[in-house]
């Protein structure tokens, strides 16, 4: 698969307005476990990359999505613009522009480790990670036929895994038992970014 110009905007574009469309969700999580700024700060980064959107479209896909990952590390701030920043900025390191499954598979498992070595964590501790985690092994050992819908499940049970966990890394860490019986914040981003590439490709708007 090879995207033309008009399916990178499209892409991009989807994504961005589903995190942005989602942003008070996010706070909501994030004040009762956090600093009370994940939707706050995601909206600013994804609005920064609505802006750049016609440069964006006129890149190859692994550029646009560097590009991506550069906006998310100026403009997001606090934790989640560098690991954001690092999730993109090597999945477009290491996506060809011609790709398929196994191709997504290896490039996002290499952003996996990436983002686990910026944020010294691992799947576990209520982080991001736990729906990264789920959806790189989904990717690995899944099949061609269908691949994208398994992906969005994945990542959406993998979100609500996260609702009873003890957090262990991040400032939820902090809270200790009172962490627990709320959804990640950064896991619930991550699902709904993974949930929007997934419908975007799956409905060959992309």
């Amino acid at each position: 698969m090879v995207l033309r110009a008009e399916e990178v905007r499209r892409l991009i574009e989807a994504t961005a307005k589903t995190v942005i469309a989602e942003a008070d969700r996010l706070t909501a999580l994030d004040q009762a476990i956090g600093d009370g700024d994940h939707g706050i700060n995601m909206k600013r980064g994804f609005e920064a990359v609505l802006a750049d959107l016609d440069g964006l479209a006129q890149k190859p896909l692994p550029d646009a999505v560097k590009s991506v990952g550069t906006h998310l590390v100026m403009k997001v701030g606090g934790a989640s613009g560098p690991l954001y920043g690092t999730l993109f900025l090597t999945l477009g390191k290491e996506l060809p522009a011609e790709f398929d499954r196994p191709a997504i598979a290896k490039a996002f498992d290499a952003a996996f480790a990436a983002v686990k070595a910026r944020g010294k964590s691992d799947v576990g501790q209520k982080t991001m990670l736990d729906v990264l985690g789920p959806v790189r092994d989904a990717l690995a050992y899944g099949v061609d036929n269908g691949w994208g819908d398994r992906i969005k499940q994945t990542a959406n049970a993998a979100a609500e895994a996260t609702v009873p966990m003890k957090a262990v890394r991040g400032r939820a860490s902090f809270l200790g038992d009172r962490s627990i019986g709320h959804m990640d914040p950064g896991a619930c981003s991550s699902a709904l970014m993974i949930g929007a590439i997934v419908d975007c490709l799956e409905s060959g708007a992309a």
